[in-house]
């Protein structure tokens, strides 16, 4: 990937908040949590990317519902969580930075006009000043001796143009599948009637995914990228019902593997 070098401090603002919240830094619970579509907010400097308050508070503009359910089950387990602040749209953390819809022109239907032609120094600001950091707190977390195992939490919608999509929970992975089967059963075993998708509703691949190939397989570590549907996770109730089934299945999957 070749881009322009960036300026320091071109993008976020003394006003806008640091791009990485850690929960539990110092912890050395086996369990490193990550969510890297856990904010919506936009730096100032940006004007809103010109979209709508109602579209940046929908899925277009985060992962509704995954932030909370984070840090729920860091709380609950005492695990280190590490939550991106900023909305997707600025930058996707999930992405690798050359992706096409790493600054996405549109998503779901909604354009984004403060994408439109954005120069190589302007995505050079958004790679150094929020993927980078993000992603280099990512990697220190993950070379603690203590770890054992690496999560990914996010959300997905319950219609993708017109289509349901039935399954209540998602893994998603590529090299390891052990530890994506272990969740799914010990989930099952506890709650049989959920619809439980593998490699549901997405797969992974090195063009469009950043955790699974860069952190979870480069570190060799047990990993999992976890889709809950956002309709379920929607309220404070849903968000610690889900918590209560995960931290079961994680809880249960250190036990016993």
């Amino acid at each position: 990937m070749t881009v322009a070098q960036a300026r320091p401090n071109a993008l976020l603002g003394p006003q806008d908040p640091s791009p990485v919240e850690v929960i539990n830094a110092a912890s050395d619970h086996p369990l490193l949590l990550v969510c890297e579509h856990a904010g919506k907010r936009v730096p100032h400097a940006l004007n809103g990317l010109g979209i709508a308050q109602e579209d940046r508070d929908s899925h277009v503009g985060w992962d509704i519902g995954a932030a909370a359910v984070t840090r729920i089950l860091a709380k609950a387990l005492g695990a280190p969580a590490i939550l991106q602040s900023y909305s997707r749209l600025v930058i996707d953390c999930n992405r690798p930075p050359d992706a096409p819809d790493a600054m996405p022109e549109a998503n779901h239907g909604v354009q984004v006009p403060g994408n439109r032609d954005l120069s190589a120094a302007a995505r050079a600001d958004r790679i150094a000043e929020i993927f980078g950091p993000f992603q280099a707190t990512v990697e220190r977390q993950l070379m603690q001796q203590s770890r054992k195992i690496v999560l990914s939490i996010h959300s997905f919608t319950p219609f993708l143009a017109g289509e349901p999509r039935p399954w209540h929970v998602g893994f998603l992975f590529r090299q390891d599948a052990q530890t994506s089967t272990h969740l799914a059963r010990f989930i099952a075993d506890a709650q049989p009637e959920l619809t439980i998708g593998m490699n549901q509703p997405y797969q992974i691949d090195d063009t469009s995914d950043w955790f699974v190939p860069q952190h979870g397989e480069t570190s060799g570590l047990p990993h999992s990228l976890i889709e809950i549907r956002n309709d379920l996770i929607g309220d404070a109730a849903g968000q610690q019902k889900w918590a209560d089934i995960l931290i079961a299945a994680i809880n249960r999957y250190l036990r016993e593997v």
